[in-house]
């Protein structure tokens, strides 16, 4: 008889409160305040976050934590590890929505004997992903893997 596997579940919370025009304030007990707000195509300031980057940004920081979560579970250990998204804004059916997330990590390893055990790992990233596995939007992930140079 096969043993079913009990899963915790977990509650995020945030608040907003608006504070002039299109901008307000996000936190969250314990963390520093964001400051959010429109981006500029709908009317809002280019040097605030808006709701747009910090859901792109939550899709490559969760891509990146679950790259290093698996490696480390695999022994494999990155010598650095950095990333770029872009998520697609487009009006599908009258409606605005982030219609694709592409995640471009670059990985550094010790040795080229790593690369192949990178790629393994990065191949189950996207679903393993909590965040990408929440939302409507495709998502792709194009890495890029690199040897460090050995110092000298």
């Amino acid at each position: 008889m096969e043993t079913k596997r009990a899963y915790k579940s977990f509650r995020y919370k945030a608040n907003t409160v608006w504070s002039s025009a299109r901008r307000g304030t996000l936190s969250a007990s314990g963390k520093p305040n964001i400051v959010v707000g429109s981006p500029p195509e709908f009317k809002g300031a280019p040097d605030i976050w808006a709701p747009e980057e910090l859901l792109v940004g939550s899709v490559n920081t969760c891509m990146m934590l679950t790259f290093l979560t698996l490696a480390h579970a695999k022994g494999l250990t990155p010598v650095g590890y950095e990333s770029e998204a872009e998520g697609l804004l487009e009006n599908v059916e009258g409606k605005y929505r982030i219609t694709e997330v592409t995640v471009r990590p670059r990985v550094s390893l010790k040795s080229r004997a790593e690369l192949e055990r990178a790629r393994e790992i990065m191949g189950n990233v996207e679903a393993q992903c909590f965040i990408s596995n929440s939302i409507k939007s495709a998502v792709s992930l194009s890495a890029e893997f690199v040897v460090a140079p050995s110092p000298e």
